[in-house]
């Protein structure tokens, strides 16, 4: 049976446009795979993490059984569908009368910090700052946005109640929106 040029190929894209969606590709396995989707990674010969294409996730993270309370970050490009490596953050603390930058960091190629962002007695009950640098992150990437972008600096505001337990803060990212939630 022959279809018409109307007829939408099984792609991300394809059932997007007939309204099917997320739920429609997540069912359809395999079989998306085939479509004609943009390609989801670097070419071989392409470094991880360049500038022009960010890496792919090649790695398990690492449990974090047995370890002491901490606050620590993933950093995740729903954008390019990738960790997002490389991007600046800036934690500070609030002491009472406004937020004091406590550190800077930098994600790695996973999209996590190298180290959690506060441990041991560092790690203390209070309100915390953590602001993302996004406009910064997608120009490094050559990522052709406006200027300036809809989102630059994202500050995000949470709480620690409790310094016993871990923290960990996912933030999905691309140039337009964010979420973030508390994870363990």
């Amino acid at each position: 049976m022959e279809h018409g040029p109307e007829r939408h190929a099984l792609t991300r894209r394809g059932l997007v446009a007939t309204g099917l969606g997320a739920a429609a590709a997540v069912s359809a396995g395999p079989a998306l795979a085939q479509g004609t989707a943009a390609p989801a990674a670097a070419p071989a010969n392409a470094p991880a993490g360049s500038p022009t294409k960010p890496g792919t996730l090649n790695t398990a993270p690492v449990s974090q059984a047995g370890l002491s309370p901490r606050l620590t970050l993933h950093a995740i490009d729903n954008f390019h569908g990738t960790p997002g490596a490389g991007m600046v953050c800036d934690l500070a603390m609030h002491d009472g009368t406004g937020y004091r930058p406590i550190r800077t960091v930098t994600t790695a190629p996973n999209g996590r910090t190298a180290e959690p962002l506060l441990v041991d007695e560092a790690f203390k009950a209070g309100r915390y700052e953590l602001v993302l640098h996004l406009e910064a992150y997608f120009a490094n990437l050559g990522v052709k946005l406006p200027t300036p972008n809809f989102l630059g600096l994202v500050p995000i505001r949470f709480r620690i109640r409790d310094a016993s337990q871990r923290h960990h803060l996912p933030v999905l990212f691309t140039p337009w929106g964010y979420s973030y939630y508390r994870g363990s």
